[in-house]
């Protein structure tokens, strides 16, 4: 389907990838991931002929039909829905052909709307409808103008656009930054069920996962394709880079004992010739780099100066925004260590209710009160766009704290990922992704004693989620997220509440059970029902799913063993590996006298080689399968 041959692409100087030969098989699904800047971007462009190649070539079938997002979106008086039907090029160019036939009529014209509906003009509507009710437009928006929506819900449209068009390969970069968690769970589905190729640029872990069949990893400017999910990737790649690194230290050693050698010996005539031979073989050694597994974002949540408890109270409030009523009959009261996430449809009022929290938005009815010692940490979009264009990232910081001197700050905002003279830049020439970082570092430093979180990652790379998961496990206050990073949130929270028809109650299930009552609402076409009665009413009680997922897990026992198996089995090869090159870093192996010991441990080093190369591809083969069967159990 999709070929790299010899691809190299620079930029500003900068090689970003170089010998690039990899092929892309029908069918598969390919997460492309690195660090920011990487040339994930780029990648796309070469592939959509947007961007030259500065070597070697991108190939595929000529046949092959491409779709993508469009990054930008007119402010057009155009309908949603016929703005998403866009995206279906050949049955706009037959819709043309059809009208212009009608003034002919006759057989031209019969054939022009046997053309139609061979295309599938029937379905055209209600499948637009679809794509538009999934990421979350109500039915009245579908006749909406695009100009009347913001910028976030018109990419949401390109989305749809996109997806509406039918295509052999697909390629998405980051569509999950403007949707919420119900919008990424439908998204995750419809990708799952899409039959073409994909190639996905994301950091959402948990939908890397449930969508991706390879991973294509850009590190040290080469890519290289792995088979399996991201964790499957991550699992591998921790392997490989420890065994790297083991293997880079005792290759030092070696090093340095054959350099010895052969600064020693070289002047003497007796020794020449061995000195010479140590130097070819010195020559000949791979160089392995060492593994650089350490992340650039390093930060903690300091402990806060009070817990006082309750920090805050919400009791029977209304909230809106003129007369229009989002929530009624509220009640919520924020409990010192409490550590929660809010869940709902976008609109349903989880950012109404945030506000409130904060003290932005005042209850038309009802009291909110908050402790003498309450400090709020709060972080949106909004706060992220706010950010004094001119001041440069060390200013803004020293401005906020003067206590701290300017080696301090420059040491916090390194935390942060802003190293060197990265502190000096003006913030309007910072990434999305800079910006949102700086406004953490700014609500961090506050030690909030209360933190509320509204969507954090978005334009986050995979490490800085991982280190802010990591800070929020270890922060002491109270805690309320609006998320669509499920693995944030099973990470960082402990109770669910459900913001849906104008209340918000408890939700006593996990994220999965939050899926499952979506995918029945949706089935039941209803949000006329509230979430407890639509767990009621579901065809599965509760204990009727245990025993369905105990038999589940007890038809996918033998699979899991052969992983477990399969997996200790290169656990074995692994340390046997590792032996074998700690004796080949023996400097006594070297001596003439051990010739035959050292072609010995070196034919038994490559052998071990192939083998764990053999096992680790039939442990991913196994994982592959076992992660399909779940899929399937699952739905």
């Amino acid at each position: 389907m999709l070929s790299f041959q010899q691809l190299a692409c620079r930029r500003d100087g900068h090689v970003l990838f170089d010998d690039v030969n990899l092929v892309i098989h029908t069918g598969q699904k390919v997460g492309v991931v690195g660090k920011n800047g990487c040339g994930k971007s780029s990648l796309f462009q070469m592939v959509l002929g947007l961007l030259d190649t500065d070597e070697g070539s991108v190939g595929y079938p000529q046949d092959t039909r491409l779709s993508n997002v469009a990054q930008d979106t007119p402010a057009v008086e155009r309908s949603a829905i016929d703005y998403v039907i866009d995206g279906h090029k050949t049955y706009r160019q037959l819709e043309q052909q059809a009208a212009a036939a009608e003034s002919v009529g006759g057989v031209e014209y019969a054939n022009s709307l046997a053309a139609l509906e061979d295309a599938g003009a029937y379905q055209i509507q209600p499948q637009a409808s679809a794509l538009l009710n999934g990421l979350g437009f109500s039915t009245d928006q579908h006749s909406w103008s695009v100009s009347q929506f913001s910028g976030g819900w018109r990419m949401r449209l390109n989305l749809a656009q996109a997806l509406m068009c039918p295509c052999d390969l697909l390629l998405l970069d980051e569509p999950t930054n403007h949707l919420d968690l119900d919008a990424v769970l439908w998204l995750e589905q419809w990708l799952r069920s899409f039959d073409g190729t994909l190639l996905l640029i994301s950091h959402d872990r948990e939908f890397l996962d449930r969508v991706c069949t390879h991973v294509a990893h850009i590190e040290r400017q080469k890519i290289t394709l792995y088979r399996g999910n991201y964790s499957a990737f991550e699992k591998l790649r921790a392997a490989q880079l420890a065994n790297q690194q083991a293997f880079y230290e005792r290759q030092q050693k070696q090093r340095q004992h054959m350099q010895s050698f052969v600064d020693r010996f070289r002047a003497q005539a007796t020794k020449a010739r061995q000195a010479q031979s140590r130097l070819k073989m010195l020559e000949r050694l791979e160089d392995i780099g060492p593994a650089h597994v350490d992340s650039e974002f390093q930060f903690e949540f300091q402990p806060p100066d009070s817990l006082p408890n309750p920090l805050l109270t919400l009791d029977k409030v209304a909230l809106g925004y003129g007369d229009s009523r989002v929530l009624e009959n509220v009640s919520v009261s924020i409990q010192q260590g409490d550590r929660i996430g809010l869940l709902g449809a976008n609109g349903a009022g989880k950012s109404t209710l945030v506000k409130a929290l904060v003290g932005e938005l005042s209850p038309s009815a009802g009291e909110r009160r908050a402790s003498r010692n309450l400090v709020v940490g709060y972080f949106a979009q909004h706060q992220v766009d706010d950010q004094p264009a001119e001041m440069q990232p060390l200013t803004l910081l020293l401005a906020r704290y003067p206590e701290l001197s300017e080696s301090q700050g420059r040491k916090y905002l390194g935390g942060y990922g802003f190293n060197g003279d990265a502190v000096f830049q003006t913030i309007d020439t910072l990434s999305g992704g800079e910006r949102a970082r700086l406004a953490l570092a700014m609500i961090i430093r506050q030690r909030p004693n209360l933190l509320l979180l509204d969507e954090p990652t978005n334009h986050l790379d995979i490490d800085m989620r991982h280190a802010l998961t990591d800070a929020l496990q270890g922060f002491n206050g109270a805690l309320v997220v609006i998320s669509h990073d499920r693995s944030l949130l099973r990470a960082s929270v402990d109770s669910l509440m459900l913001v849906a028809h104008r209340r918000v109650k408890p939700f006593d299930d996990d994220l999965d059970g939050y899926a499952k009552w979506l995918s029945e609402q949706r089935d039941s076409g209803g949000s006329s029902k509230s979430a407890n009665e639509s767990r009621q009413d579901s065809a599965l009680s509760r204990k009727e799913r245990k025993q369905a997922d105990a038999e589940r897990r007890k038809q996918l026992a033998p699979m899991r063993r052969a992983v477990d198996q399969q997996s200790t089995l290169v656990g074995k090869i692994t340390d046997e590996l590792s032996a074998v090159r700690n004796t080949l870093g023996l400097n006594d192996l070297y001596t003439e006298g051990r010739k035959s010991d050292l072609a010995r441990f070196l034919q038994e080093e490559a052998t071990l080689a192939a083998r764990l190369d053999d096992a680790e591809e039939a442990l991913l083969l196994q994982m592959e399968e076992l992660e399909q069967a779940e899929r399937r159990e699952a739905g």
